[in-house]
């Protein structure tokens, strides 16, 4: 059953998705000047870019942060998580008094598969890298600060990220 606070997918009219979502890795040429395994976020152009070599990048769309929701700096993979809870931050939760304390981990989890922590100094910053089970938002702007990639994208990276990963936001 359910904990306090939790929403059922029933009662919030969500379906179950049937699969992962579609692939979007493609191999781009790009000199980035940075470490092979760093990660180069363009919120411009919902890209996602793991730097494979000092020409090469893998590359994935995502979606991102909607008006005035985006950010910029420099962080790094401070924890991972598989078929994570989700806890909507307390400011999001007064923008949207109707969000659950706590959504439970599986399909109606907006945080999807997994999920990379972004870190700060040592410091959660409450954003992640994540997948989604709304594969229909990947590609837009639409989350609270987040990096949305479609569940099939989010397994692939999450299983070649280590932890203190450089992650780039531009």
């Amino acid at each position: 059953m359910a904990g306090a606070g939790a929403v059922s997918a029933h009662a919030a009219g969500w379906k179950v998705p049937r699969s992962h979502g579609p692939a979007s890795k493609q191999i781009v040429s790009l000199e980035t000047g940075e470490r092979s395994g760093t990660i180069i976020i363009s919120t411009q152009d919902r890209t996602l870019d793991v730097v494979l070599d000092a020409a090469t990048v893998a590359r994935y769309s995502i979606g991102v942060g909607r008006d005035g929701f985006t950010w910029t700096g420099v962080v790094k993979v401070g924890h991972k998580a598989e078929w994570p809870s989700w806890r909507p931050p307390s400011e999001m939760r007064a923008r949207e008094p109707g969000l659950p304390e706590m959504v439970p981990p599986g399909p109606h989890n907006p945080l999807g598969a997994r999920a990379l922590y972004l870190y700060r100094n040592g410091t959660d910053t409450l954003y992640r890298i994540h997948g989604t089970n709304d594969t229909g938002s990947v590609g837009d702007f639409v989350s609270s600060g987040c990096f949305r990639l479609s569940n099939k994208d989010v397994l692939e990276l999450y299983e070649n990220v280590k932890i203190g990963t450089k992650v780039i936001v531009k």
